[in-house]
């Protein structure tokens, strides 16, 4: 029998239920785990579309757009009209956002930490491999 999708889904409740402790354990009130894909896209480049975060976290625009309005409204985002073109919008961290980074990467290093215990390098790069494989077919 296979077990993947059940194992996934396991995995991924627990990953939860650390992120939403961890949190909470830092003060932090308001952010789920689903704002996580948009910060770490944020850590990475300076600004973003709307829509190139949507493509690159592979959500809808308007799950996106929900999920932006929260943080948004929680002080972590803010919205700037490109200087080139008004009609383009981006969307770029706050101070607030900047300085959650440490929570943020201390969380994540927790939870890569227990993901992979007892895993060497190698397996670990083959697991992510192989889930980046499966990701592919859906």
């Amino acid at each position: 029998m296979k077990e993947a999708l059940s194992l996934i889904s396991r995995i991924k409740e627990a990953g939860n239920r650390l992120i939403i402790d961890g949190l909470a354990n830092n003060g932090i009130k308001g952010l789920v785990p689903s704002h996580g894909d948009i910060l770490m896209l944020l850590y990475k480049h300076e600004k973003l579309t709307m829509k190139e975060i949507a493509q690159k976290i592979r959500r809808t625009k308007p799950t996106v757009t929900i999920l932006i309005d929260k943080l948004e409204k929680l002080g972590y985002l803010c919205r700037e009209k490109s200087q080139e073109d008004n009609r383009i919008t981006y969307i770029a961290l706050t101070k607030a956002g900047k300085d959650f980074e440490r929570v943020f990467t201390q969380i994540s290093d927790e939870l890569n930490k227990i993901m992979y215990k007892n895993f060497s390098d190698e397996e670990s790069k083959i697991l992510d491999e192989l889930l980046k494989k499966m990701a592919k077919n859906f």
